[in-house]
């Protein structure tokens, strides 16, 4: 696999000519002024206006005006991160992205902003990396002005609040506790030990209250330290904002001057960071340390040149592309054949505008982490291969060509995640590059590409291996892992054989034409008891794609925790085997899935329309006739019980959703009992279980895409034909949401974790969509005020929220909190105290108030599906829970807009005085059996539509 840290391989002007003929003109002459460029290069695709601007203060701005767009977004990246954090204040630039959200001189109020957006349909949030801090938000496109009028005084006049200073460093504290178990934070932690300490990227960056404590006397308090740093790294010169919006240019233009021109020129410049990431002195090192989850890991890393100095060549690209191949021959592949690995990616990390790090990152087996030399000499081999044979023209040339078709067939994706990529583009990258840098490839230049490949070899590495098993002599700082150093040599090990450099792909598609037709709604083409396929012929997305998804349902799929197993291992095993023949077709744009649910398993196709059709013969020849091996089963097996053991390490608020889910869904099976059922699996009992699973199916399909009907229906046909569905959809049991019984106790997940946690769920009476539709307005409503009265105000935790939380169509309404100090007692004190006085706001709400809330629950019920896929997948969702019209979306839409205060006010005091389900933890607190406690609950009724 191939790691992409920024957006994917790129597009080389050799093969682009034709595609974009200003691309491929020869460099201007020394003494010639390059010409002038105002809007970055776009796809063919792309239909939408750019324009860019430089404010009088120096902000540079992107506008993109895509009037299909249902959301308008806004991203501002600052050049600073917590490289700057100074040496007595780690954590200072991330409890400032904290602080900007809390209050300006404008807008006061700690969730003026927060709850703007929530009235109009938004969202919002930041990040603090090395060297950006990055703010955005999506919002319905009418609340843009306002929306940007407030983000805009976060950068003109923040309060920095003194009453809020320390509420908010609890908060930081609290995301410090929530990612202390986290697997990355604590390898980059032993990571950081062997890079140069004086590198500032190495230091401790979240922050707690340690570090951001009140300064000691004498010394400027901590909001003048906040204000400080603010005034010294935040202005004009630094920051990039890209806007992307319905509106025509022209609006959006004005409202960017309007509210930014304020924002001060300090002058500054983007910091620069000397300091190399690793001498000569720090290599070759290695360590290990101490893994909190069944897990095996051995990661190689070598100090390069940071990508971005060469982002038009991609020779670090390159190198990951070769090394991280799954094909036959590939490093993977040997290691998977000697049974030591189960998976491998390659790619770049840690750059910092001059250093970064190449990476090789494989999953060990249990039997692997006993060859770790062998395997890091077949590692040098693979390099060696390179070295002597691969750095050939024709190589680069067939990743530049699926780089182009890559750019030429961009999808927009939502409003967000352009604003947000297009404003990191602009921090980065020439103007013409802000969209097509990670696309680029100029042209093969085998002296750039040796220079990266010289930097990987021994002498320049570094190794670390994380394991179950490792206790460790030292301690790192901050997250408290155990670790050791090591010899970082491999001794006279030997490398395995049969490692090869990959073939030319066969799988690059040639046929690229784009077909005309396009129905509203999926199309039943066939129906028959056995068998039912819809069809939506779609261009909207201007791309020769086909999304297809077959679900292979059986009745006995879930009939017990180990049928359960037995589906998860057999779509495991496809997938698995496959891995080596299909990694070829990964990579030149096709997709493929099996994964296993309640009632079957469905075989997920995605990618090119040509050539789809040999891809989905050869899996279903794979599924019917494949050899079903030992050690593949092996292999799938240990992955599958090493997934279901490390559940309990998974962030408890994710465990607590999975508790809800299996408490209140019928057929559901909780990781324990998956493990439980798996021991004894083996590849004798999955042969029979395939054998009994294809002889009784019931079979639905659906394809979304650039493909005409007769040739689709042909496909689904043929499908059909190689299956043999015999049975009808009546067979097949029901995915059942159930309803909360009075007597149901407080659940306790099955968890590690030493944190305190409550959710809180609150169950609507039935499935009807006037339920649905009371309970989606309701949780826009409260989502805000919870937020802001338990973690803003009581500082309860970092993660906290509340809203509207369905299960398929069951309609509920979820509260959490989760806390590292705050018993659970308290928590559910707190919960109730919100609950009473939610309920006395309620009961002055009028109509007025509420409109705003009742729009966007129906705005965001009908938000454009940003690609095909989602477009897909959301179809495809609807049919599990029978909306064979498709129409349920729309209805709830339009439902929700009719829901009235007086509705809401007399559905409140049942929702909380009924029975609700209780999830708790507090530490030491013994698991519930969630399986034997939900057994006897009765179906939630549907209701009256």
């Amino acid at each position: 696999m191939i790691r992409y840290f920024r957006p994917r391989l790129a597009l080389p002007l050799a093969l682009a000519s034709a595609l974009l003929p200003a691309l491929a003109a020869p460099p201007a002459a020394a003494d010639e002024a390059p010409a002038t460029v105002d809007t970055p290069l776009t796809s063919p695709s792309d239909d939408r206006d750019y324009r860019t601007l430089t404010l009088d203060n120096g902000l540079t701005v992107l506008l993109v005006s895509d009037p299909e767009a249902d959301k308008a977004a806004a991203s501002l990246n600052v050049d600073v991160g917590s490289a700057q954090d100074p040496d007595d204040l780690a954590g200072l630039a991330h409890y400032l992205e904290h602080m900007l959200f809390l209050g300006t001189e404008a807008y006061p109020e700690a969730d003026a902003y927060q709850s703007y957006l929530s009235r109009h349909g938004g969202q919002h949030n930041a990040y603090t990396a090395s060297q950006d801090t990055n703010y955005f938000f999506s919002v319905d496109p009418e609340a843009l002005d306002g929306t940007l009028d407030r983000f805009s005084h976060f950068f003109v006049d923040p309060l920095f609040n003194a009453d809020r200073l320390a509420s908010e460093r609890q908060v930081v504290h609290s995301e410090y506790q929530a990612r202390k178990r986290n697997a990355g934070r604590r390898h980059a932690s032993v990571l950081a030990a062997l890079l140069n300490p004086e590198h500032p990227t190495t230091r401790f960056s979240v922050g707690s209250n340690e570090t951001l404590a009140e300064r000691p006397e004498g010394e400027p308090p901590l909001r003048q330290r906040v204000i400080d740093f603010y005034q010294r790294h935040y202005g004009a010169n630094v920051m990039h904002l890209a806007v992307v919006a319905p509106q025509p240019l022209d609006e959006i233009e004005r409202l960017v001057r309007e509210d930014f021109a304020d924002v001060p020129d300090r002058g500054l410049s983007r910091p620069e960071i000397a300091t190399p990431l690793a001498t000569p002195a720090q290599t070759p090192a290695a360590a290990e340390l101490h893994s909190l989850r069944d897990d095996r890991r051995l990661t190689f890393y070598f100090p390069t040149p940071d990508p971005e100095t060469a982002y038009r060549l991609k020779p670090a690209s390159y190198l990951a592309n070769l090394l991280g191949h799954e094909g036959e021959g590939s490093l993977l592949d040997a290691l998977r054949e000697a049974g030591w690995a189960d998976g491998l990616s390659a790619g770049t990390t840690r750059g910092d505008g001059d250093d970064a790090l190449f990476s090789v990152d494989i999953s060990l087996t249990p039997e692997g982490a006993k060859h770790r030399d062998r395997i890091q000499a077949s590692l040098f081999a693979a390099i060696a291969a390179i070295r002597d044979h691969g750095v050939e023209a024709w190589r680069y040339d067939e990743q530049a060509r699926l780089a182009e078709q890559d750019f030429r067939f961009q999808e927009h994706g939502s409003a967000l995640n352009t604003a947000m990529r297009l404003a990191t583009g602009l921090s980065r990258y020439p103007l013409e590059d802000v969209i097509y840098a990670p696309y680029r490839m100029d042209g093969f230049d085998a002296e750039r590409i040796n220079e990266w490949l010289d930097a990987l070899r021994p002498a320049n590495m570094l190794r670390l291996y994380s394991g179950p098993e490792v206790e460790g002599d030292e301690q790192t700082p901050w997250f408290d892992v155990g670790w050791s150093p090591a010899d970082p040599g491999a001794g006279e090990a030997e490398p395995l054989t049969g490692l090869a450099l990959p073939e030319p792909n066969p799988y690059v598609a040639e046929d690229l034409t784009l077909l005309d037709g396009k129905d509203e709604a999926p199309v039943q083409r066939i129906d028959t008891p056995e068998f039912a396929f819809w069809q939506m012929r779609d261009d909207s997305f201007d791309t020769p794609r086909v999304e297809w998804r077959f679900s292979l349902q059986h009745p006995d799929a879930s009939r017990d925790a180990r049928d359960a197993a037995l589906s998860r291992l057999l779509a495991g095993w496809l997938g698995d085997s496959l891995n080596e023949a299909l990694y070829p077709a990964r990579l030149a744009g096709h997709g493929f899935e099996a994964y296993a649910h309640a009632r079957g398993i469905t075989l997920s196709f995605s990618g090119w329309r040509d050539g789809q059709q040999a891809l989905i013969e050869r899996v279903l020849e794979q599924l019917q006739h494949g050899t079903i091996e030992a050690a593949d089963v092996a292999r799938v097996r240990h992955q599958l019980r090493q997934r279901w053991r490390n559940a309990p390490q998974d962030d408890l608020y994710r465990q607590a959703g999975r508790t809800l889910t299996e408490a209140l869904i019928r057929p559901q099976w909780s990781p324990e009992a998956l493990l439980d059922a798996s021991d004894a699996l083996d590849a004798e009992a999955l042969r029979a279980f395939r054998d009994d699973f294809l002889a009784d199916l019931h079979l639905e399909a659906m394809a979304v895409g650039n493909q005409e009907t007769e040739a689709a229906t042909r496909q689904a046909r043929a499908v059909a034909e190689a299956l043999s569905p015999r049975l009808p959809t009546s067979a097949i049991p029901e995915l059942t949401p159930l309803r909360v019984g009075e007597g149901l106790p407080a659940l306790t997940p099955d968890t590690a974790r030493d944190e305190y946690l409550v959710m809180r769920y609150l169950q609507g009476p039935d499935r009807s969509l006037d339920s649905q539709a009371r309970l989606a307005v309701l949780g826009r409503l409260l989502e805000t005020p919870f937020y802001q009265q338990l973690r803003t105000e009581q500082q309860l935790g970092y993660v906290v929220n509340a809203g509207y939380r369905p299960l398929l169509d069951a309609p509920g309404l979820g509260f959490l909190v989760q806390s590292p100090g705050t018993d659970s007692a308290t928590i559910q004190q707190r919960i109730d105290a919100f609950l009473s006085g939610f309920g006395e706001r309620l009961g002055e709400l009028d109509d007025a108030a509420l409109a705003p809330y009742r729009q966007a629950v129906h705005d965001d019920l009908l938000t454009r599906d940003p690609s095909l896929s989602a477009r897909t997948n959301r179809l495809w969702q609807a049919l599990a829970v029978s909306d064979g019209d498709f129409e349920r979306r729309r209805r709830l839409a339009e439902r929700a807009l009719t829901v009235t205060p007086e509705a809401l006010r007399e559905l409140w005091p049942s929702l909380v005085d009924g029975a609700a389900v209780q999830i708790t933890h507090d530490p030491g607190d013994a698991a519930s059996d969630v399986m034997a406690l939900k057994a006897d609950l009765p179906p939630l009724p549907d209701g009256d539509d």
